[in-house]
């Protein structure tokens, strides 16, 4: 880890891109980590990766309202933008963008960013606009930031394949960098919404983790999809999860159903236990010839 350092906080674009554009000015490359904010340690991941690869590491921090299709979500989303600066500052981070809602998304705005393909399924149908606010609002960011790369989670693989295929139909001139996912010793992803859950839910979260592991062992031992992915989600139930929205296997390069082990796949999984919904995915080798 960097040592500590005082991070500048901006909450203008203008001001924002002045910066960026001195550092430019002066040679530097310039990484973006966009985040939500109630940061962890797989956010310092993302920047510690960005560091490597850049000079100057801007993290951008802003609730995205156009993501949320639950109002209620929205409101108990955690927030902790004094702690999440001092973290970013012990991790070594140069700037923290923290834009009020009204500078993303001023009076009139009237724009969104639609990307079909990888956005339609799993979450897509499951979270009608969700990827069209992802989309909007990262497109927004790399505008505003126009930074030289930008570092995104595998823990969140379809949002990543999302912002991929934007960047590539419009010719955005930013190279998106996977990282991959952080998890607690249990297994459990880290995520922000982790901090919802109830101490006995919390242990139970992690069997969401582990029943994924074993259906993916038995798949790349031969087991039929379906049948696996059946007991798969019985055994996720009875580990205390009170719903599934999906469990899926899916091409790794277009998130579109598999029912063969040709190519390169992902298991793809969102669950809710005490009512926080949690996400996750593990990749599937291709089979051997």
């Amino acid at each position: 880890m960097a040592d500590s350092q005082t991070i500048t906080l901006v909450r203008q674009i203008d001001e924002l891109r002045r910066q960026v554009a001195a550092w430019k000015a002066d040679g530097f490359r310039v990484g973006l980590v966009p985040t939500m904010g109630a940061l962890h340690a797989g956010h310092t991941s993302l920047v510690s990766l960005a560091l490597k690869k850049c000079d100057r590491v801007v993290v951008s921090v802003f609730v995205n309202p156009k993501q949320f299709n639950n109002r209620s979500d929205l409101a108990n989303y955690p927030r902790s933008e004094d702690t999440d600066r001092e973290l970013l500052g012990e991790v070594g981070a140069h700037l923290v963008y923290a834009p009020a809602p009204d500078e993303i998304y001023p009076e009139g705005f009237a724009t969104s960013v639609i990307v079909e393909g990888p956005a339609l399924p799993l979450e897509g149908a499951h979270r009608p606009g969700h990827f069209a606010g992802v989309a909007t609002v990262v497109c927004k960011l790399f505008n505003q930031a126009r930074p030289n790369i930008a570092v995104f989670g595998e823990k969140d693989f379809q949002q990543l394949a999302v912002i991929q295929r934007m960047v590539s139909d419009l010719d955005i001139p930013v190279e998106i960098v996977a990282a991959p996912t952080i998890r607690e010793k249990d297994g459990l992803a880290l995520s922000s919404r982790n901090q919802l859950l109830s101490p006995e839910d919390r242990k139970k979260a992690a069997s969401l983790y582990k029943a994924m592991t074993n259906a993916v062992d038995a798949i790349e031992g031969g087991a039929d999809f379906a049948g696996t992915l059946n007991r798969t989600q019985a055994v996720i139930l009875e580990a205390g999860f009170d719903k599934i929205d999906y469990l899926a296997i899916v091409g790794a390069d277009d998130l579109q159903p598999m029912d063969e082990r040709d190519r390169e796949g992902r298991l793809l999984a969102a669950a809710t236990i005490g009512g926080v919904r949690l996400i996750d995915n593990i990749p599937v080798k291709k089979a051997r010839r």
